[in-house]
């Protein structure tokens, strides 16, 4: 998605959600002080690893059964939250797509082991890029759900599991394969307000639902 069509949506959310766009601007110059260090790629270098197939990994309580039921094909996606539950049925993720909350602990490890680890900035999470965006060893991409630049892109997309579909839509993937989605009964989370969480998988449905072709 190019973020002439991501803005407009972008501004809904928003309002929606009662965010500041400033705040989510200045957590991006964070996150660029502190990853000065890090193993910076760009969009184009993690996309060498898609497949005409890919499989994007969501944190919904069904992630286990969906596995077990249709499996992962292609280039694996993973939303940060799930990484640990997917690495503990056997399965590394290519690529992982955090804004450092849940189980960091897993997603630290896999990225020392090379998965590309995309690290978004948003207005909350500022703390979580301070004190854990340089502990990525592996191929790191810098992201904003503002506005792009030079060194921090913006592929379109909310929550992690709708930016990893919206990646790879961006990308021409021809067939995007969701496993542990559940936009009604999202994953339990110390501290996290549920009703809230309801409400940004309202936006990840209607991202993944208009943009991309799912079978």
């Amino acid at each position: 998605m190019q973020f002439s069509e991501w803005e407009p949506i972008y501004e809904r959310i928003l309002a929606d959600m009662g965010y500041d766009r400033e705040s989510d601007e200045n957590s991006v110059r964070i996150l660029k002080a502190v990853t000065m260090g890090s193993d910076l790629h760009s969009g184009d270098d993690a996309a060498e690893l898609l497949k005409d197939e890919v499989t994007v990994v969501g944190n919904a309580p069904c992630l286990e059964d969906d596995i077990r039921s249709k499996g992962t094909t292609g280039t694996v996606l993973c939303s940060g939250s799930a990484v640990g539950r997917l690495v503990f049925v056997g399965i590394v993720p290519d690529m992982v797509f955090t804004d450092l909350d849940g189980d960091i602990g897993p997603q630290i490890d896999v990225s020392a082991h090379g998965a590309y680890t995309f690290i978004h900035a948003h207005g909350d999470n500022q703390d979580l890029i301070v004190q854990y965006a340089p502990l990525f060893k592996g191929p790191v991409v810098l992201t904003t759900q503002s506005t792009p630049e030079y060194t921090v892109f913006n592929y379109g997309g909310f929550t992690d599991g709708d930016r990893a579909v919206c990646f790879a839509a961006h990308f021409g993937v021809r067939r995007i394969r969701l496993v542990g989605f559940d936009y009604e009964h999202p994953m339990p989370k110390e501290g996290s307000d549920p009703e809230m969480k309801r409400r940004k998988l309202g936006w990840a449905r209607t991202i993944v639902g208009t943009f991309v072709q799912q079978s």
